[in-house]
């Protein structure tokens, strides 16, 4: 049964510009009562790093502790402990914001709290930039046209699935690349995509890179990085979709 009390928002910020939230985010961050955001064991993280320029009011913050784990136990407690912190102040009818780099519901963590709190607590879902279009933007570089097809794929797949997948796509955003380069360019170079592979790190934030691929070195490319790959150049028509 959902409590008539609290109001939970989850909110995306976008990839990093703080100008690309929208203005409904803009507003609810700092109309809330509390503003939660994800950080690691240590620090504040990046979601609340975006935000902060453009805080207004004087919010009283929420750290969630959700460090990143290969291992999904340790994952499930964090997001058990995160969702028991946001129910205090929730049963007692206050409003709170948990922003979330990206989109909410794009691989963002606000979706596992969403899970949890979401039959029991009204909750509004405030969609963001998500980063394989800030990526595409900076990189100049068009998505899909027409009838293509646009496929998402983790880094951490297996190589044969990646290579698979692929295969069977018109384009593609390589996410989270990071420590799964050397696997990536393998399997670019054995479809022959290389040269329609397109790298960005930190899109749209003060340390972004945009890096030819052959010129990257493995150990130094971040979590936060793509790899936009278009194999259908094909013209972009004046009023055909």
């Amino acid at each position: 049964m959902v409590n008539q009390k609290g109001i939970l928002y989850g909110i995306g910020v976008g990839p990093g510009d703080p100008e690309l939230l929208t203005l409904k985010a803009h507003r609810l961050i700092n109309e809330c009562d509390i503003l939660a955001y994800p950080a690691p064991e240590v620090g504040e993280g990046l979601a609340l790093e975006i935000v902060r320029p453009l805080l207004k009011n004087q919010t009283e913050f929420l750290p969630l502790r959700l460090p990143i784990a290969i291992s999904p136990f340790p994952a499930q407690q964090a997001y058990d402990q995160a969702a028991k912190l946001l129910e205090v102040p929730l049963d007692i009818g206050k409003t709170v914001a948990v922003i979330c780099e990206g989109d909410p519901f794009f691989y963002g963590s606000f979706m596992y709290l969403f899970e949890r709190l979401s039959e029991r607590f009204m909750t509004e879902i405030i969609p963001g930039v998500s980063s394989p279009m800030a990526g595409a933007a900076v990189l100049k570089t068009p998505l899909v046209s027409r009838n293509e097809v646009l496929t998402i794929l983790p880094g951490p797949l297996e190589e044969t699935d990646l290579e698979q997948r692929l295969l069977n796509t018109d384009a593609a955003v390589i996410m989270k690349v990071g420590r799964h380069l050397t696997k990536i360019r393998r399997v670019l170079r054995h479809l022959r995509l290389e040269h329609c592979a397109h790298y960005v790190e930190h899109a749209t934030m003060p340390n972004q890179q945009i890096i030819p691929i052959e010129n990257l070195e493995a150990q130094n490319v971040p979590y936060f990085s793509m790899i936009l790959v278009r194999k259908i150049k094909g013209h972009l028509m004046s009023g055909v979709v």
